[in-house]
């Protein structure tokens, strides 16, 4: 399988840990592509005309994106329903986990882009909008931390941690921690993870 990749993406984090959770990883070969919202990239849209990572090419020529996708795909590979409960409540709560946790890597993508405007041409209504947001899905995942930490491991959790990664690489200034001390308990847990230490992102590469 080749894999469009980047170490810096959260959403390419996602499939490489659940790779590496299911025994995949060496199965992949990875291919660093720069995916850009204001470049698009020619060599990625070959094979995902939206110019977005991650994308999988199956060794039979199958494309597969998003992150979620892929992740499913993986999880059948190796057997089914190690990461992805079957229909049911487990199933149900593990999606609406990745759900938030996915939402909420989108809007920080997007809080990023806005701060890097220049201080004249960024919107204070969308700065807001964002910060709000992701501080009320981080109080949200604070309640769900003794839960997240007593199930199965899943899509649930492998998305929550990378968001949570993700902030501590491009929102430090946020302090999360402070205020949701449970949640912090949980991250430390997921971080110690052999899958999570495999992926941490990087940058400069």
């Amino acid at each position: 399988m080749r894999l469009h990749w980047s170490p810096r993406s959260p959403f390419v984090r996602k499939v490489m840990i659940a790779a590496h959770e299911l025994g995949l990883a060496d199965e992949m070969t990875l291919v660093r592509s720069v995916a850009m919202m204001t470049k698009p990239n020619p060599d990625i849209m070959v094979d995902n005309p939206l110019s977005k990572i991650p994308t999988l090419v199956l060794d039979d020529g199958r494309v597969l994106f998003d992150s979620l996708t892929i992740c499913e795909y993986l999880d059948f590979r190796a057997g089914g329903h190690r990461l992805f409960p079957p229909p049911g409540d487990a199933r149900w709560q593990a999606l609406t986990d990745h759900a938030l946790a996915n939402g909420m890597l989108d809007l920080l993508i997007l809080w990023r882009n806005e701060r890097d405007k220049p201080a004249d041409r960024q919107t204070a209504a969308l700065l807001e909008s964002f910060a709000l947001r992701v501080g009320i899905g981080l109080d949200r995942l604070e309640q769900a931390a003794a839960r997240l930490a007593e199930a199965p491991f899943a899509i649930g959790q492998i998305t929550v941690g990378c968001c949570l990664s993700y902030i501590d690489f491009r929102f430090a200034d946020l302090a999360w921690r402070a205020s949701r001390p449970q949640l912090a308990a949980w991250h430390e847990t997921f971080s110690a993870r052999d899958s999570a230490r495999a992926t941490v992102i990087v940058d400069g590469q």
